[in-house]
């Protein structure tokens, strides 16, 4: 595999050789700079062109923004992380305990922002920053990597997960419902693990004020031990499960906030931005969740399953459709209870491709949603 490498180049020597140490250990080809040859193009457009032949990019930003280019006034780095983004996958590290530059701060601020195909670790010395692109890279390895379980078995336990359970309609706002099961099956958690307040504490915690929030900051949780299940829950109808095998179920609700800040068009139909805002944040906090329970890392491939848990009447509709005729909308034709969509992948794609593959559930819920 080839990996490039960006980042400012002089006085940043002493890490761009532990990022070629850590490629290199793992067995990868690294693609710098320093190892371009003369060409009859500029350095710039010849670093662009080695970067369109990788497939990978690992991107390092410090405290330095870097000389301005002619035409586009942007930073080499700058520019390859534009010319990356959205069709190689990167990992970035960030360089922390020190002071970006302004043109430096709103580089970090865009790259952190964007969230498709992005994986962020931060570093203070080159021995740390050799240890994260090792790990990192390893782990976008096992994300793409042929799985030794059965997928498809994951997936139908997913799926189950979401059946047999009633999805909690008497709350009456449309909700996403989230289950992923774990390859290869074992017990995660023994049962005093199960019941310790410590896990409960941790993922109320994670779940009330943590990145993405899922319950709501203003109300309570309740918590409960149901067989082998450990469940959180809220009066507004969000909830958090995990079993003892390391299964996870949510409930998000889709429209967050009282209704009358909502209007009466929160009752016409499922709006498409929140079902993919929601399923982006189950795909993450679930990855954080599994991560917090088998740091281990036993678990190496999960089924993912994902259906809404709406009133049979409710069309599906855009955002843009619904601030142009907030109080009108076209009705469901097709009636019973939503079918859970599933996909198996490898563990490590929970991080790497969570936005992706909440783009790819989204459309999938909205073709069954909308009878095509």
């Amino acid at each position: 595999m080839k990996v490039f490498v960006s980042s400012l180049i002089g006085g940043y020597e002493a890490l761009r050789q532990a990022v070629r140490d850590a490629i290199t250990s793992l067995g990868h080809e690294p693609v710098m700079a320093e190892d371009l040859r003369a060409q009859s193009s500029s350095p710039q457009v010849a670093c662009l062109q080695a970067l369109r032949s990788a497939d990978l990019v690992t991107l390092i930003l410090v405290d330095r923004y870097g000389q301005p280019q002619r035409g586009s006034g942007l930073s080499p780095t700058h520019e390859e992380y534009l010319e990356a983004r959205g069709i190689k996958p990167i990992l970035l590290f960030v360089q922390e305990g020190v002071t970006p530059e302004p043109k430096q701060q709103e580089l970090l601020r865009e790259a952190q922002g964007w969230q498709g195909g992005l994986f962020r670790e931060g570093f203070k010395t080159p021995e740390q920053l050799r240890t994260l692109v090792t790990r990192s890279i390893h782990a976008y390895e096992l994300a793409h990597a042929a799985g030794p379980v059965d997928g498809s078995a994951l997936a139908r336990d997913a799926a189950d997960i979401l059946s047999r359970r009633d999805g909690g309609r008497e709350h009456g706002e449309p909700a996403l419902r989230f289950a992923l099961a774990c390859g290869p099956a074992r017990q995660i958690l023994r049962p005093a693990e199960l019941e310790a307040e410590t896990l409960s504490d941790a993922i109320q915690q994670r779940a009330m004020f943590g990145s993405p929030r899922i319950f709501a900051k203003d109300q309570g949780v309740e918590t409960a031990i149901d067989g082998d299940v450990l469940v959180l829950s809220q009066q507004g109808g969000a909830w958090a499960r995990i079993d003892e095998k390391g299964r996870i179920e949510l409930r998000l609700p889709l429209e967050r906030g009282p209704r009358r800040d909502r209007g009466v068009g929160a009752l016409i139909g499922v709006i498409e931005e929140s079902v993919t805002r929601e399923l982006a944040n189950a795909i993450s906090f679930s990855a954080w969740l599994l991560d917090h329970v088998d740091a281990t890392q036993r678990v190496t491939h999960v089924g993912i399953a994902a259906n809404l848990d709406a009133p049979d009447h409710l069309g599906w509709r855009t955002q843009a459709e619904q601030d142009r005729s907030p109080n009108s909308g076209t009705m469901r034709m097709v009636s019973g209870p939503d079918k859970p969509v599933t996909f198996d992948l490898a563990r490590a794609s929970l991080k790497f491709d969570a936005q992706r593959l909440a783009k790819d559930l989204m459309v999938r819920l909205r073709r069954q949603r909308k009878g095509s």
